[in-house]
């Protein structure tokens, strides 16, 4: 559309379940968009849709990998080749945690385990300059024991307060939590560019919630969160054999179905999960966490399929001019209903995936 204006807007429309976006205001308009001089006072408007992914790479010994360019990427959407339209590096982005403590009777012997594991990953990852975290627990009914904030002894004290009892609703915890995620709050420049972290300490067990874990994992990936859960299921180690090398290496594979659907999440959200023997191998866990967590990149590229029909498109991200190399990345996102922001990439509207 061309018409003759004193001043110039470009609008681009985005919607992916970016993980660097805030999430979905839902039934809230955007204000008006700002808008730039340009020569012959023409005004262009663009409606385009724009999906931002974030990610990492590793090599084969799982080495993050910093130093490539946007040539040396490829990425296709329900195997359509696509054109890398932004690429940048994310390394310092303000972090929004969301900390799942399973308090459930299943755990009732590894509650302390699960605090100490809790505490550890709040201490080797958070900045309370930069960082907040919200507490929530579940066993029948997941709840939010304390709100975002970035007091880390306020963290920990409520973390060591909790006890357990009562069924598990893994699946509604994370529903609830994801919900929240979307809606955290801002850094103080009111930049909306954070990243959501869904930590999960549990054995993976779910006896009581309405939904599906299929359920669970589309609200994480519409809330543009990374999910990086921490398995309690060490019982079948028993404390002489937790130092046999043997029996560690057993645990990278002998997996039951708790740990599988961990896994699980994990892998659908771009996440890792982590399967430790006792306290001591947690700290590393969390240790690799916030080195991910500073070691990523961000490309964007508008999809040649722009329609908003919500369905689930596939992303697929390749490294074309390095051979070995793995990329850690959401499986893909939902083509919901547009948002806006300027051509230089930020959000005026407030809203987004």
């Amino acid at each position: 559309m061309h018409r003759k204006l004193p001043f110039f807007a470009v609008i681009l429309v985005f919607a992916c379940g970016s993980l660097l976006a805030r999430a979905p205001q839902q039934q809230q308009a955007p204000p008006p968009p700002a808008q730039k001089p340009v020569q012959g006072g023409q005004s262009i408007v663009t409606n385009v849709r724009l999906v931002d992914i974030l990610f990492s790479v590793v090599n084969h010994r799982q080495r993050f990998v910093t130093d490539l360019e946007q040539s040396d990427f490829k990425v296709s959407e329900d195997g359509q080749a696509q054109q890398i339209r932004f690429f940048s590096r994310q390394t310092d982005l303000p972090l929004r945690i969301a900390l799942l403590l399973d308090t459930s009777n299943s755990i009732r012997e590894r509650l302390t385990f699960e605090q100490d594991a809790a505490v550890n990953f709040l201490y080797n990852v958070m900045r309370p300059d930069r960082d907040q975290a919200f507490l929530m627990t579940f066993d029948q009914d997941p709840d939010v024991i304390l709100d975002f904030t970035n007091d880390m002894d306020k963290l920990r004290d409520t973390i060591q307060a909790q006890r357990a009892g009562g069924g598990t609703a893994l699946y509604e915890a994370i529903m609830k939590a994801s919900d929240k995620l979307a809606k955290a709050p801002l850094t103080k420049n009111a930049d909306p560019d954070v990243r959501r972290i869904l930590v999960v300490i549990s054995d993976g067990e779910d006896n009581l919630s309405g939904h599906t874990r299929v359920d669970a994992i589309e609200a994480a990936q519409r809330a543009g969160t990374v999910m990086y859960p921490v398995s309690t299921s060490t019982e079948w180690v028993s404390p002489d054999e937790s130092n046999d090398m043997a029996k560690r290496m057993d645990r990278k594979v002998m997996k039951n179905e708790g740990d599988k659907v961990l896994e699980a999440f994990a892998d659908e959200t771009g996440g890792r999960a982590f399967f430790p023997y006792h306290v001591d191998d947690v700290a590393q866990s969390f240790q690799d966490i916030g080195t991910e967590l500073r070691s990523q990149y961000s490309l964007a590229y508008i999809p040649t399929n722009g329609i908003s029909d919500g369905k689930y498109r596939k992303i697929k991200i390749e490294i074309g001019s390095r051979k070995g190399l793995e990329v850690r990345t959401r499986k893909g996102y939902y083509a919901t209903p547009p948002i806006m922001i300027t051509p230089a990439g930020e959000r005026i509207s407030g809203q987004g995936q």
